[in-house]
């Protein structure tokens, strides 16, 4: 039911979402001081609830969280919680919740959460014990006092139940979108970077703006499929040509998952949520 995950990605890994690295530095801060802070009045950080995009950061996020406070990063997988007995799916996730406030503090990082918690009001006795464990996840998150910081990562926020959203269950909400021009120039810099493939020779600029659409994933799958290719023809310098070749090859996400795209994007505009990433700018 939990999974302590352990973490290589740091918040420098995140290419863009600028407003969601820069709040996470300041709930850093407090993570590294707390007995400091809950003396100075300042109150505990509960969490925060990021919605959008598949494959523009949001794990990675959540991943560099952990990193960032300093802390283990445990990772709930509310599917395994239901049990075939009366009573045993609740009781599961009382014990999952209690190890997390054991572990304290820590990261729990609860992945795609709109999933395990669709089906909510309908009728059904599957769908009553997940109202069930959604109740008692709610009422957990409203009154916890412990160091348990909560990361809940959604694609689709519409088939959340309106009562997750409130105030006071997360601290703070955020919307990820398809990296802008600036964020895409970033994330192929940070994957060459991190293959020892980056050089000033590479035109990021060019490809940035040749890549409107793309997301981090499709960006990365890009920049592997290139070294390899490289690396099959023995050739050690990855070129602006090479990756360009295989960009207008690549069929992006807003492409192939246009409709899903445009529901995400519309779910986001009913709610009120922070953007993670900074406004383009003009130039």
């Amino acid at each position: 039911m939990l999974e302590i995950v352990q973490v290589q990605e740091d918040i420098d890994d995140i290419g863009g979402l600028e407003h969601l690295k820069t709040w996470l530095i300041r709930k850093g801060k407090i993570f590294h001081h707390l007995d400091h802070a809950i003396k100075a009045g300042v109150d505990l950080p509960k969490g925060l609830l990021l919605v959008g995009m598949p494959g523009c950061g949001k794990s990675l996020a959540a991943k560099a969280t952990g990193k960032l406070f300093d802390v283990p990063l445990l990772r709930l997988d509310i599917g395994k919680l239901f049990g075939k007995y009366v009573g045993e799916s609740e009781e599961n996730m009382r014990k999952a919740l209690k190890t997390a406030e054991a572990v304290s503090p820590c990261v729990l990082w609860v992945d795609e959460i709109e999933k395990a918690f669709s089906g909510i009001g309908d009728s059904g006795s599957g769908n009553s014990i997940t109202t069930r464990l959604f109740g008692k996840f709610l009422t957990w998150m409203q009154e916890k006092d412990s160091t348990v910081f909560v990361v809940a990562t959604a694609n689709d926020i519409s088939t959340l139940p309106a009562e997750f959203l409130r105030k006071g269950r997360f601290d703070d909400l955020f919307s990820v979108d398809l990296p802008n021009r600036e964020e895409r120039q970033k994330i192929l810099e940070i994957h060459l970077k991190k293959r020892g493939k980056y050089h000033l020779n590479i035109d990021t600029i060019q490809l940035a703006k040749a890549t409107d659409g793309f997301s981090g994933a499709d960006l990365e799958s890009v920049v592997k499929e290139v070294i390899e290719n490289v690396y099959i023809e023995g050739r050690q310098l990855v070129t602006t040509k090479d990756l360009l070749m295989v960009m207008n090859q690549t069929k992006s996400i807003s492409a192939s998952l246009k409709e899903k795209i445009e529901q995400i994007r519309k779910s986001m505009e009913k709610v009120d949520i922070k953007p993670a990433s900074i406004q383009e700018s003009s130039s």
